[in-house]
């Protein structure tokens, strides 16, 4: 499973996966679109009661969800990586982490359910082009109805700091949880996004005598190392400073 095949039937909403191909076809298709692994085998009698059911569901979702067929027989990685014990066996995949799953011949009406489940809705296909196009107008109308929506948030924290609205920016950032990307822009609100001549080095050594006694001192330090992240070879330096000054 750790060899990276060539991607057949690109685009497909039916492809068959084999241990080789595996990694490519659904660990990393997943990211980007959720995949629907079916585990089965040609002496399987509900396998071909149940996968022209999930053929023809997944299908019509027009590439909003892709189906992977895997023939157990063939392809022992998979099964084991699944642990499967009977067939069929059925497994939703997105961002490369089994988020739903189902074992058995289920019906029509459970498959469409399933599938259901995991194509994007019209509001998230709305939301998803709101955010490519940084509309603001129309990311504003879309928070009424979406209030805890990190990308909807986040995207809209964002405009308004390159217009230098940080207050605005850091309340908006506070409805939803910290991540990565919310503390970063949270970070930029508080510091601006102006990087200093000297690269930060200037004001991280002056920050640090002030850090232990200094509530505004330590949150601004912190901030520059978030904006530095975590690929500049001096933060995890400066992260080892404030912590030695601190305790």
């Amino acid at each position: 499973m750790t060899d990276l095949g060539a991607l057949g039937n690109q685009g497909g909403a039916v492809i068959d996966v084999t241990d080789a191909t595996f990694e490519q076809e659904v660990m990393l298709r997943s990211q980007s679109t959720p995949v629907v692994v079916d585990l089965w085998a040609p002496w399987c009698g509900p396998c071909k009661t149940l996968g022209p059911i999930l053929e023809e569901v997944i299908s019509a979702t027009g590439g909003k969800v892709v189906l992977a067929k895997v023939n157990v027989d063939e392809n022992p990685a998979i099964a084991g990586a699944f642990q499967v014990q009977s067939i069929p066996a059925v497994y939703a995949v997105s961002d490369a982490k089994v988020v739903d799953g189902f074992m058995g011949a289920v019906g029509r009406s459970e498959v469409q359910a399933f599938v259901d489940r995991l194509a994007p809705s019209a509001e998230d296909d709305m939301i998803a082009s709101l955010v490519a196009a940084r509309d603001e107008l129309g990311l504003r109308a879309a928070l009424e109805t979406n209030p805890g929506d990190e990308d909807i948030v986040v995207t809209l924290a964002e405009i308004l700091v390159e217009r230098g609205e940080t207050a605005e920016a850091l309340a908006l950032l506070e409805r939803v949880p910290e991540t990565d990307r919310v503390r970063h822009v949270k970070a930029e609100a508080r510091l601006g996004t102006v990087k200093p001549e000297d690269d930060y080095d200037e004001r991280l050594t002056e920050l640090l005598d002030r850090v232990k006694g200094d509530d505004e001192a330590r949150q601004t330090f912190v901030d520059i190392l978030e904006l530095m992240g975590p690929d500049d070879p001096r933060t995890a330096a400066y992260r080892k400073q404030l912590t030695a000054r601190l305790f």
